[in-house]
């Protein structure tokens, strides 16, 4: 997977560099001009590197428990190393800021509802008061996982339209703890985010973007 990370996402996340712009121009709307951004699960770099090269003033602190996938993003930054601090771990590992903003993109659909909860709780105790998190993972309605993550996995097979394919890809990834949308915005209010808004949708695919509210 870590090999062909680079490649495979891609192809399986609908407008991924797009996504990774609408992040940098969200964060962009509350962040000075020299800012500094937590990154939470940054194995890959790839957001980074976007982020980092629409963004020459941001200095950024990447969190990741896979030491395999955060080999990967040091070459993916390599242009950036000077603005880039990588740290093997969890958020709770990450300093403690106070940062200007965070992302987390691609990996809360891995943690059960209890680990995401604690995670967006370590991320808001990090944020400066209206600071903006932005986040993106698969979340899909209620009653409705395997149909929408069946046309998320034939969306990834850029080699032929195989339903059936599909659908057993589909079987395969429901062992991911996924919440519908609205437990998704109830977990960053209940961990101290306000104005949460839906910002990207794509298939099984959701992102959000969230204020972190004085305590």
């Amino acid at each position: 997977m870590v090999a062909t990370y680079a490649d495979d996402t891609p192809r399986k996340v609908p407008g991924l560099a797009d996504l990774h712009r609408m992040a940098m121009l969200l964060l962009s709307e509350r962040t000075e001009q020299a800012a500094s951004i937590l990154v939470v699960g940054a194995g890959g770099g790839m957001e980074m590197k976007a982020m980092a090269e629409a963004r020459r003033e941001w200095t950024f602190t990447g969190v990741d428990p896979s030491a395999a996938m955060l080999d990967l993003a040091r070459r993916y930054i390599e242009p950036f190393n000077d603005r880039i601090a990588l740290i093997e771990g969890t958020v709770g590992t990450a300093p403690s800021g106070p940062f200007d903003g965070a992302t987390c993109l691609l990996t809360l659909h891995f943690l059960d509802r209890h680990e995401r909860l604690l995670t967006l709780k370590e991320i808001h105790r990090r944020l400066k008061p209206d600071a903006r998190l932005v986040v993106a993972h698969h979340s899909v309605p209620s009653g409705g996982a395997e149909r929408w993550m069946a046309r998320s996995a034939a969306f990834a097979d850029r080699a032929s339209v195989d339903w059936e394919k599909a659908t057993a890809t589909a079987t395969r990834m429901a062992g991911l703890p996924l919440l519908p949308a609205a437990e998704e915005e109830a977990l960053l209010r209940e961990a101290g985010f306000s104005d949460v808004e839906l910002f990207y949708a794509a298939f099984s695919f959701r992102g959000w973007m969230a204020t972190a509210s004085a305590t």
